[in-house]
């Protein structure tokens, strides 16, 4: 077995260790609007459920040279956004939305996507996600990096309102292969739904 002390590496030989081992990661596509109107949008693998009561969820997003990227700075400004679920069916138009555009661009109009008004927040949503959700800020806690230049933004969301196709949910329950989720592994790697099983839980 191989012995890693993290504080004797770099934060890029770091990175590439942890984002090859917590794999597959899903990915929340975050769509925020601007002080300024503009809605952006971009995809993050640093997701997760916090809680379901109320429904809660953590999407981290990581500074540059401390400085907050646009979902961070418009989510702490606005007090919303809305998480979408990557799919099959618009992945490449996810993916362009990773592009490092200017704060006044916006990825939705570069990618082609479609934005639709949100039911219980100001922010518009993504047409094209098979699931999305309406959330408020409930927390945001800077983390890592030194106290004057942060690493990351952990943004938790309170889920306001859920927006789910009709043909993914079977009593209740959401089927994943009609979903067809998307996840990322590391590089420019991404898996798909892959074989599924069962093991039932000890009593």
């Amino acid at each position: 077995m191989l012995g890693i002390d993290p504080s004797a590496q770099s934060e890029r030989e770091n990175y590439k260790l942890l984002i090859g081992s917590i794999i597959p990661r899903p990915i929340a596509f975050v769509s925020t609007l601007s002080t300024e109107g503009v809605l952006n949008a971009a995809p993050f693998s640093y997701f997760t459920i916090v809680t379901a009561d109320p429904p809660m969820v953590a999407v981290s997003v990581q500074r540059k040279q401390g400085v907050r990227k646009d979902t961070s700075r418009n989510a702490v400004d606005i007090g919303e956004f809305v998480v979408h679920i990557a799919d099959e069916s618009y992945i490449d138009q996810i993916n362009q939305t990773a592009a490092a555009l200017p704060p006044e661009e916006s990825e939705v109009t570069l990618a082609g996507l479609t934005p639709v008004a949100s039911s219980q927040i100001g922010v518009p949503g993504i047409a094209e996600a098979s699931i999305r959700m309406e959330c408020v800020l409930e927390q945001v806690i800077p983390l890592g990096g030194t106290p004057d230049a942060p690493a990351a933004d952990l943004l938790i969301g309170r889920v306001l309102y859920f927006h789910i196709d009709e043909n993914l949910v079977d009593n209740g329950r959401i089927d994943p292969q009609q979903l067809r989720p998307v996840s990322r592994l590391a590089g420019n790697s991404y898996a798909k739904l892959g074989e599924l099983f069962e093991i039932d839980r000890p009593l």
